[in-house]
């Protein structure tokens, strides 16, 4: 149906930036709302940031002023830009859509993860 895949994690300093990429592929006729989340181990998934079908955003107040969503519909991908980084933002991040695909309703999918790590 859908794969996401998301990618551009990996190690960074305190104070650091990075971007994370989601990229969506299948057969896919709308993308709605893209959120992006985050687990770290023995906690629940947290809600990060999310952007609407009409570009409206929201964040965590934990990375307002940080973070930055943005999505791409023509190229079926959606961006994180992560700045400031500290160390609390250690954690896997999700990319998750909601979408109509092809044969089904209206689901939410999501990707396998992308790990963050900030070094203090």
């Amino acid at each position: 149906q859908v794969q996401l895949v998301e990618s551009g994690g990996g190690l960074v300093q305190a104070g650091g930036s990075l971007r994370l990429s989601c990229s969506a592929s299948g057969k896919i006729m709308v993308v709605r709302d893209i959120n992006w989340y985050r687990q770290t181990p023995g906690n629940q998934r947290e809600f990060v940031a999310r952007i609407l079908q009409n570009e409206d955003t929201d964040y965590a107040d934990s990375v307002k002023g940080r973070f930055t969503i943005s999505r791409d519909d023509a190229k079926l991908m959606s961006y994180l830009q992560m700045n400031s980084v500290t160390p609390e933002d250690t954690a896997v991040y999700y990319c998750a859509i909601d979408a109509t695909v092809v044969g089904f309703p209206l689901l939410t999918y999501w990707g396998q993860g992308t790990q963050v790590t900030v070094s203090s």
